[in-house]
């Protein structure tokens, strides 16, 4: 375990010395303070306080999306980058399996979607202190714990179908470009009973809140199970390909 943890860490080390690093975190900062200044200016009655604000914000439909964006942006080339670099002979030359190094990159993907989750809450909390204060409002802790778990699924779905593709592709500008795409359509709504099946609609579990759902026939339940079987699919099909690739 102790060796699996050195993995991660030297991983996340790689992410977090890139110069560019710092420039999501910031994006989102900014961001939040724009989206709390301009909503203040321009519907001061939309929200009654700070959680409300940041519950409602949060979701998919709002800052969720571009943080599903910034993460597939910073971890499309986890992978993809060691082939292009020709690092990937050195990283399996050691006495490490295979299966082990990818994990590490996935973990430390994981890590980097909620550490940006957590940065935008804090930021959009701030931002809706600023703007309209803390007390009043429906929305409480639990509120905007539920709203985070929603965008953190989200955005874990996306970061994961990203890392698989960079396997596959073995290119960062596919992967991002690919992804980012899917992230365009995913709104995207049929009205056919075979699309309840696709990933897209069931990708949204806030609309489930008040008893919603995104088409007739689907049930919360329904879409975490279907969820995880599509996060299976494609881990189990970025890992075999990783393990069988030869990359002499």
């Amino acid at each position: 375990m102790r060796k699996f943890n050195l993995l991660v860490l030297n991983e996340w080390l790689k992410i977090s010395k890139k110069r560019s690093n710092i420039i999501p975190y910031v994006i989102l900062l900014v961001l939040s303070l724009a989206v709390g200044y301009m909503t203040r200016t321009f519907a001061a009655d939309m929200y009654a306080s700070a959680a409300d604000f940041t519950a409602d914000s949060l979701q998919p439909r709002g800052i969720g999306q571009l943080l599903a964006i910034l993460v597939i942006v910073g971890t499309a080339g986890i992978v993809s980058r060691e082939y292009s670099q020709g690092t990937i002979k050195f990283l399996l030359i050691r006495a490490r399996s295979r299966t082990a190094i990818l994990a590490s990159k996935y973990v430390t993907v994981l890590l980097y979607t909620l550490s940006m989750q957590v940065v935008a809450t804090v930021g959009l909390f701030l931002s809706g202190a600023v703007f309209f204060g803390l007390s009043g409002g429906e929305a409480g802790i639990g509120e905007i714990l539920t709203s985070l778990l929603y965008s953190t699924v989200y955005c874990t779905v996306y970061a994961t179908i990203g890392f698989m593709l960079g396997i596959l592709t073995k290119s960062t500008g596919v992967t991002i470009g690919a992804t980012i795409f899917a992230t365009t359509i995913d709104k995207l709504v049929i009205s056919r009973e075979f699309y309840k099946y696709v990933l897209f609609p069931n990708l949204n579990l806030a609309a489930y809140k008040d008893g919603g759902a995104p088409m007739q026939g689907m049930t919360l339940t329904f879409s975490i199970i279907l969820l995880c079987i599509y996060m299976t699919l494609f881990l189990l099909a970025g890992f075999a390909v990783f393990r069988r690739r030869d990359v002499a």
